[in-house]
């Protein structure tokens, strides 16, 4: 199988180019939808002789669903990745070796991530599975603002065995700085509950359907409990601590601080409007 690769970018030239290394021998049609970077991602890119197609930002899930409508794709399959990940020789050859015309309509990667250099195993963090390999026109992406799968609209799907690595390079600057846009993202989430074009939960259903489910029961625990509940369940009982300093600092902050600041916004935005302009009244 030779499928075509779509791959977002903003202000990724720290990755992009393993990113891109990573395709180079899998397919000769690799496109970029870029949301007009100010760095040298395009330059890069353009090295390589990659298409590229600029389009404005709203959030992932209408990034991906444009680049689904609108890239002129080669190849009946198509791959999609984030700048900063990156396939392994292993899954290269194991999706080069898939027949053009399978039984099926999509497969799940298992994705194992890097943080500040380090491979995160432990923490039920190891693997994630993503529907990232489909055929035209059965994967669309989920409609939500923040942690979005892609799914198919019809027909069956299988999982691969070789790794997709989530390389995380940038800053922990930026890294926070995006986790406190994110954390916006899924306050409006959990604040409209919206359904249509959303994976829905199934604790008997695909990798992505069973994380929905955990999520869905994680959603309904009492705010600011459930993100200590989290952090001891994936760094005590997952084991998360076996990840040395690196996987600490990792669970500190995505599993507890980003899921505690999440339920913050969400208590701010459920209190009562005060007139501010009233000073309160000294006992």
């Amino acid at each position: 199988m030779k499928p075509s690769v779509v791959i977002l970018t903003y202000n990724s030239e720290l990755s992009i180019r393993n990113t891109l290394a990573s395709v180079a021998t899998l397919t000769d049609d690799i496109h970029i939808v870029d949301s007009y970077s100010q760095d040298s991602t395009l330059e890069i890119a353009r090295a390589t002789g990659a298409n590229i197609v600029q389009h404005p930002f709203e959030h992932y899930g209408a990034q991906r669903n444009w680049a689904i409508e609108n890239l002129p794709l080669r190849y009946p399959w198509q791959l999609h990745l984030d700048a900063d990940e990156r396939l392994t020789p292993e899954l290269c050859a194991e999706i080069a070796a898939l027949p053009d015309d399978p039984p099926l309509n999509g497969y799940f990667l298992p994705r194992v991530m890097t943080y500040l250099g380090r491979e995160i195993r432990h923490g039920g963090m190891y693997p994630t599975w993503h529907m990232r390999l489909f055929r035209t026109p059965y994967g669309r992406c989920e409609s939500r603002r923040y942690d979005q799968h892609f799914y198919l609209t019809e027909g069956a799907s299988a999982q691969l065995r070789r790794d997709m690595i989530d390389d995380i390079r940038m800053p922990l600057t930026e890294w926070t700085s995006r986790h406190n846009r994110w954390a916006d993202a899924e306050v409006e989430e959990q604040s409209c509950q919206r359904r249509q074009g959303c994976i829905q939960p199934r604790i008997t259903g695909n990798p992505v359907e069973r994380k929905r489910y955990l999520r869905h029961l994680y959603n309904n625990a009492p705010l600011f409990v459930r993100p200590f509940g989290l952090f001891f369940y994936r760094y005590f009982l997952r084991l998360g601590f076996l990840d040395g300093p690196e996987g600490f600092i990792f669970f500190v902050l995505q599993t507890f601080w980003f899921r505690f600041l999440i339920d913050a916004k969400l208590f701010e935005r459920r209190q009562p409007q005060r007139d501010v302009s009233t000073p309160r009244r000294s006992v």
